[in-house]
């Protein structure tokens, strides 16, 4: 843009980035007043719907100031919506898996912005530089309506914290930590007639056992006892399965409470197989 539609060299080029940073820069110690009067949707909205217009006013500009101007939307439009999908993200991970999901945010992201670069380079080849950006424009003004529904932050309000309220198994004789898989049993007795808000709940509590690494999850109906119900999970090994114990957030102790709440009596009981061969002599 700066060589092709404004006849610029090295020099505009250089100060059109580094108003870019500036403006990046300048906007970062105005986000928390900002966050706090739009909130994080409505700073995201504004930084996309800003983005957009930088990226439409590239497709227009030729002279030095309107790209300029551009830049510095562009800069703090850029740093608005960082923001905001960074730090959205670290909210919505416990601390065991923060690493983890934000590896896997950051690289979907940079791969993102590495297609997006291919696929917009070579639409500024076959269309044109202008057209192109005036394209992209709009696809980003979209955005807004279509992901409207996806809120940013929505773990602001949960306490992801480990409960460690799970008791700890109790285990006779001396066998390998590694050993595996082990399958956990949790049966419920509760009153016939509360059973589809149960089985509701149960789905709640059965998802949070999925993210902390079980797998297999399912619930049985006892034919012969009515209200008589097994939840079974698997994990790789006994170890793997302690690590769940370490797991589990005070906001998913909710969820567990809530299934919990319809048991009858004492309970629900909670038993743990883990698997053999035929060839295993000893634990």
């Amino acid at each position: 843009m700066a060589r092709s539609q404004i006849g610029g060299g090295p020099i505009l080029f250089g100060v059109l980035l580094g108003a870019i940073g500036a403006s990046a820069v300048g906007a970062a110690f105005a986000l928390p007043w900002l966050n706090d009067r739009l909130g994080p949707d409505r700073l995201a909205m504004t930084g996309t719907l800003g983005t957009a217009l930088a990226t439409a006013m590239f497709g227009l500009a030729r002279d030095p100031f309107t790209a300029l101007g551009a830049s510095l939307i562009a800069g703090a439009a850029w740093m608005a919506v960082l923001t905001s999908l960074n730090v959205s993200a670290q909210m919505a991970l416990p601390a065991w898996v923060r690493g983890r999901g934000l590896a896997i945010y950051v690289t979907v992201m940079f791969g993102a912005l590495s297609l997006g670069s291919v696929i917009w380079g070579q639409a500024a080849a076959s269309l044109g530089l202008g057209p192109a950006q005036f394209i992209a424009a709009a696809g980003c003004a979209a955005t807004v309506p279509l992901l409207a529904r996806w809120k940013l932050q929505t773990a602001k309000g949960l306490d992801l914290s480990p409960s460690m309220h799970w008791p700890a198994p109790i285990t006779t004789g001396d066998f390998s930590a590694d050993r595996g898989p082990v399958l956990v049993m949790v049966t419920y007795q509760i009153d016939p007639k509360n059973r589809e808000p149960f089985l509701r709940a149960l789905e709640n509590a059965g998802r949070e056992r999925r993210r902390d690494g079980a797998y297999r999850w399912r619930v049985f109906e006892d034919p012969s006892e009515r209200g008589r119900f097994v939840e079974t999970f698997m994990s790789d090994s006994w170890v793997d399965h302690l690590r769940q114990h370490e797991r589990v957030t005070k906001a998913d102790r909710v969820l567990e409470e809530a299934a919990r709440s319809f048991q009858v009596g004492d309970g629900p009981l909670t038993t743990h197989l883990i698997g053999v061969s035929a060839r295993q002599r000893r634990p």
